[in-house]
């Protein structure tokens, strides 16, 4: 824990278009100091770093280690990536906020679990839309609703990126659907169960791959999640929020994704909205994480939080390619004994081995009786 009145000095890894955004959020929060920057390309770090003051730069996170006095990392690496940063910078004593998807393999990010548990230092990933003031007031009208039984999200848009998202095999699912997929969690309030996808390109798609998809879950508890979504559909776009539908058993919530939501009782009446009075996006994550630093608090997003939301990705992915509804459970499994058996630092290993079981230990959007629904598998 850190003393209120003291910035928390940060060193940032990465210094690509996304790294350049958090660059500029850090610039403006009076909370943090940025002590360091680090990436592949060391003229890319000289050239963000640009009227930022005498920062320390480097092409590796080790060469900056014990060469700068550091609280915590920023890691906005690519998914590849984040494993072998954030375990680094966690087991030399710093806290770390990685961007989302937490890892790129849900193997990958159990290591990642159990490098924080043994380090005792934070790790809390970057789910910057669970940061909007409308969603706020949301979040507060389907708290009115009563028990869940259906959840609905239907996302638009036809962003031409270039690059490497127009090849991809399943650019949506694999970029953009997490953000969905984890606001599911978020609002529900428990984890997935199973998930069925079909995933498919229009015939006019400028993607490689799959730009449109299918989703539906069951959640813990019973209630249904559905995602429609396409990333080459334009006209008539939608929030990169999406739009959202909740009916419970008392009543119905809708969210454009970007104004105030609406909500209406059984009987009629309205609900009201009261939107958040926070920091939105990725200063909101940058905010909670520092609050966490100072406090000790665990955040919304912290490790053992978040794994689910990739794991949903992954599930969605294999049952698009299987044609067959994915257990979380079975993935879970799967992902554990991988990681287990995989090049492995003792401490890791060890880590992971004293697990008693994964629900135990990971989820806990809502951890309830209803999480035995999610998995009966031991680790051991």
């Amino acid at each position: 824990m850190l003393p209120p009145t003291e910035p928390v000095r940060l060193i940032q890894v990465g210094a690509g278009m996304m790294g350049r955004a958090w660059l500029n959020v850090i610039a403006q929060s009076p909370d943090v100091r940025l002590v360091g920057l680090v990436d592949l390309n060391l003229e890319a770090a000289r050239q963000a770093s640009a009227g930022l003051g005498d920062l320390a730069l480097a092409t590796r996170l080790e060469d900056l280690i014990g060469r700068v006095e550091a609280d915590a990392v920023i890691n906005v690496t690519i998914p590849e990536a984040h494993a072998e940063v954030s375990i680094t910078a966690l087991l030399n004593g710093l806290a770390v906020l990685c961007e989302k998807p937490v890892a790129d393999t849900m193997s990958a990010a159990l290591s990642m679990v159990a490098a924080a548990e043994v380090s005792g230092r934070l790790l809390m990933v970057s789910q910057s839309r669970r940061y909007w003031r409308h969603l706020d007031a949301f979040r507060g009208q389907i708290a009115r609703l009563g028990r869940l039984g259906i959840v609905e999200c239907r996302l638009f848009k036809a962003p031409h990126f270039g690059g490497f998202r127009d090849e991809m095999p399943y650019p949506l699912l694999t970029d953009m659907a997490i953000h969905q997929f984890d606001l599911a969690r978020d609002l529900i309030g428990s984890e997935p169960v199973w998930i069925s996808c079909e995933s498919f390109n229009p015939a006019w798609s400028w993607y490689a791959g799959d730009a449109a998809a299918q989703v539906t879950a069951s959640f813990a508890g019973g209630t249904r999640f559905g995602f429609l979504g396409s990333w080459c559909s334009a006209g008539l776009e939608t929030s990169w929020n999406g739009t959202w539908r909740v009916s419970g058993a008392d009543g119905t919530a809708a969210w454009d994704g970007d104004n105030e939501p609406v909500a209406e009782l059984t009987g009629g009446e309205p609900v009201r909205a009261v939107p958040g009075t926070g920091p939105e996006e990725i200063a909101g994550s940058l905010a909670e994480f520092v609050a966490a630093v100072r406090s000790g608090s665990v955040p919304s997003t912290e490790v053992h939080r978040n794994v689910m939301s990739l794991a949903m990705v992954e599930a969605a992915i294999r049952s698009a390619q299987t044609g067959r509804r994915t257990i979380l459970a079975d993935l879970l499994g799967e992902a554990y004994e991988h990681a287990l058996s995989a090049g492995q630092r003792p401490e890791l290993r060890a880590a992971l081995a004293a697990w008693p079981s994964l629900p135990e230990v990971i989820g806990g959007s809502a951890r309830s009786s209803d999480s035995q629904e999610i998995s009966d598998v031991s680790p051991r």
